[in-house]
């Protein structure tokens, strides 16, 4: 996180909220030293999913295959502002992502706006297909703190082999407006990321996706190793150079997750991730919500936060991580960052 991005974030640290914090910390530390599952605190961030829709067909998505098993549909603004309400207190952080594309939620920017009137950073993923002008000036307008913008190729040719369905003219068009936006009104925000999902494919263009960020102004850029649904036996989309990917290459010609799988997961203790009906799973690797915890229609955050199920997820994370169908394919350790 650059300077300007981490001075925004402070803005949201309130007496309760680092408090709050601390708690968390703590009891994640005691839980890891004692291989018992505690929780004294509440959530610092949450992902919270605008939408399953998605006008892309990413071939490893489940909203660019259609493929999931769980309800579709857009998070509703009501629902949204009630569930902020009762969080904000000990909220720092809010990542308007799961799956979808945000933009596609005709509230969303409304949403970010509410978040922000908490004070609480706000952040999201797009593949700024829908920044024309208007809504890049209402993105600029809402406040957002971080907008990361997914271009994982500098020819339409290299983009559109993973952005099936995509048109590279169109993110360069929209990552143009958002800066335009923001020098005309004289905003440091959004914190503006390209984040480039390295597979074989574009891993030739690692270095031309930094040079035409630093042409264009974008602030940041940012490598991600891509999540491969079946990886064991080899993908097409594996890179070349081990150093961009999540899984490595045995001996016996099988592939194998590089994470070390250890037993415990900060994010199982400061953060969790809301769909667009409700339900609270445990972490973004839960793309068809198998793991529900608690449905916010139903329960407070709090309750859900210290029941008895998520405290056994805790509990099954500290004891075999690597046992648990959604961590086999996390990225704990292998994320790549540009220099």
């Amino acid at each position: 996180m650059q300077a300007q991005s981490f001075f925004s974030l402070i803005r949201s640290f309130t007496f309760k909220r680092n408090l709050n914090a601390m708690k968390v910390l703590s009891s994640f530390y005691w839980s890891k030293w004692n291989k018992k599952a505690t929780q004294w605190g509440m959530p610092i961030s949450v992902s919270i999913e605008p939408t399953t829709s998605c006008n892309l067909r990413c071939p490893e998505c489940p909203s660019g295959l259609r493929s999931f098993t769980r309800p579709t549909g857009m998070l509703d603004e009501k629902f949204f502002r009630k569930s902020i309400d009762e969080m904000s207190s000990h909220l720092l952080y809010i990542t308007f992502y799961f799956q979808g594309e945000p933009y596609l939620n005709p509230n969303f920017l409304e949403m970010v706006k509410y978040a922000n009137s908490k004070r609480i950073y706000t952040s999201t993923s797009t593949n700024a297909h829908y920044l024309d002008d208007a809504t890049a000036k209402r993105t600029v307008e809402s406040g957002l703190e971080r907008l990361i913008i997914s271009i994982d190729g500098t020819t339409q040719e290299t983009y559109s082999s993973y952005r099936v369905g995509g048109n590279l003219d169109k993110v360069i068009e929209g990552t143009k407006n958002v800066l335009k936006w923001k020098k005309q009104l004289r905003s440091s925000t959004p914190h503006l990321i390209f984040q480039f999902l390295v597979v074989k494919q574009n891993e030739h263009q690692v270095e031309h996706v930094k040079f035409l960020a630093e042409e264009l102004g974008v602030d940041e850029v940012l490598l991600k190793t891509a999540q491969i649904n079946d990886f064991e036996n080899g993908n097409a989309l594996i890179p070349t150079q081990e150093k961009y990917s999540r899984y490595k290459q045995k001996a016996d010609g099988t592939w194998v997750n590089k994470n070390k799988f250890e037993n415990h997961c900060w994010k199982m203790w400061n953060s969790c991730v809301i769909t667009w009906d409700g339900a609270v799973v445990p972490c973004c690797f839960d793309k068809d919500a198998t793991h529900r915890l608690g449905m916010l229609t139903d329960f407070s955050m709090k309750q859900i936060w210290h029941s008895e199920p998520y405290n056994r997820f805790r509990a099954a994370v500290l004891t075999s991580r690597k046992d648990i169908d959604i961590c086999k394919n996390c990225s704990e350790g292998t994320k790549v960052w540009a220099d």
